[in-house]
């Protein structure tokens, strides 16, 4: 039986030779990498010699910004946070050099666990497990802004200063760049958002994207890796808050390529999650109604311009056609939870 062809993006002979000369004896023999699913952006690849696995992390196929996909970015701060409580996998090596993949990438190491993308997902587990699953994953995020960010390194990350009113201009400027109809309510929402910016608590590391499906949960139900860390920086540690918030909140969208874990058994609700935090991190969430409704407004944002890719015919794979009527959805809680607040 013949192997199966390498994955579009990863040359398994090229990498190999690459380590043999970079790490000597890392590698045993030949390797075979296949697409692990399930990336919004960056591409990853589970990479094994038969023996041990290794992740590959490097941008999509085709042209991308120079500021995106920064593979640089994601190792430094993945290895800062290696000597930390913070469960991240062991990085191997970073690769700048284009012309043995065709763009920057970097490995690390694999970890075994599961990501938990939907609540059928979760169902398995039982209301207990659940529970104890997302509870854990507050406390990791507790744990992650607990790093300090000059102690690890990282003191030079971001730019904190000004951090959520940069954050509102760059999405309001992504809207405009990414939409070609009428979208009720959503200049309203960004208005909101901007009149009623909250004065944040100190910085730390956010993670940019933190949900249960960008971590890796072990058979113990306890979490063994944090992933996908393109979006980190240094900033208001209560927007990854607002984030997990929004993504506990149960949403009702048969058939949807959008989905959260809420709906599970034995679930938090978001106001749970919201104190637990609070009471492990000692930070202030009174605000956070607003950092929620700024998650909100992100991911319209982001599914808008899905949304405007798919009318243009760049974007293909199932579901894609029902993203654009989803986003007055986001807006419709955006704008909610803003006056709730």
């Amino acid at each position: 039986m013949s192997p199966a062809a390498p994955p579009p993006g990863l040359d398994p002979e090229r990498l190999r030779h690459h380590l043999d000369r970079e790490r000597p004896g890392l590698v045993a023999g030949p390797l075979e990498a296949r697409l692990i699913e399930g990336g919004r952006s960056n591409l990853t690849y589970a990479v094994t010699d038969g023996t041990s696995r290794w992740v590959v992390r490097r941008p999509p196929l085709g042209h991308v910004l120079a500021t995106a996909h920064d593979m640089k970015r994601e190792h430094r701060v993945i290895s800062a946070l290696g000597g930390t409580p913070v469960p991240v996998p062991g990085t191997v090596l970073l690769c700048e050099d284009e012309s043995v993949l065709g763009a920057p990438f970097y490995v690390m190491e694999f970890v075994e666990g599961t990501p938990y993308r939907s609540a059928s997902q979760l169902a398995p587990l039982g209301p207990e497990r659940t529970r104890a699953t997302v509870l854990g994953l507050v406390d990791t995020l507790v744990d992650l802004h607990a790093v300090e960010p000059e102690a690890a390194g990282l003191g030079d990350f971001g730019r904190p200063e000004g951090f959520l009113d940069r954050q509102l201009r760059r999405w309001g400027k992504q809207l405009a760049a990414s939409r070609g109809r009428e979208l009720p309510g959503i200049e309203e929402l960004h208005a909101a958002l901007g009149r009623a910016l909250p004065r944040s608590p100190a910085p730390t590391v956010v993670h940019g994207d933190y949900r249960l499906d960008n971590v890796l949960v072990g058979d113990d139900d306890r979490i063994g890796a944090v992933l996908d860390w393109e979006m980190s920086t240094l900033g208001d540690p209560l927007t990854d808050l607002g984030l997990l918030v929004m993504y506990s909140t149960p949403l009702d969208l048969p058939g949807s390529p959008i989905s959260t874990t809420a709906a599970a058994a034995g679930h938090p609700a978001a106001a749970e999650l919201a104190e637990r935090y609070a009471a492990r991190s000692g930070r202030d969430v009174s605000a956070l109604s607003w950092y929620t409704a700024f998650a909100w407004f992100k991911l319209a944002v982001i599914l808008e311009g899905i949304h405007y890719r798919y009318t243009l015919g760049q974007t293909v794979g199932a579901g894609f056609d029902r993203i654009g009527e989803l986003v007055p959805v986001f807006i419709d809680h955006g704008l909610t939870t803003l006056q709730e607040g």
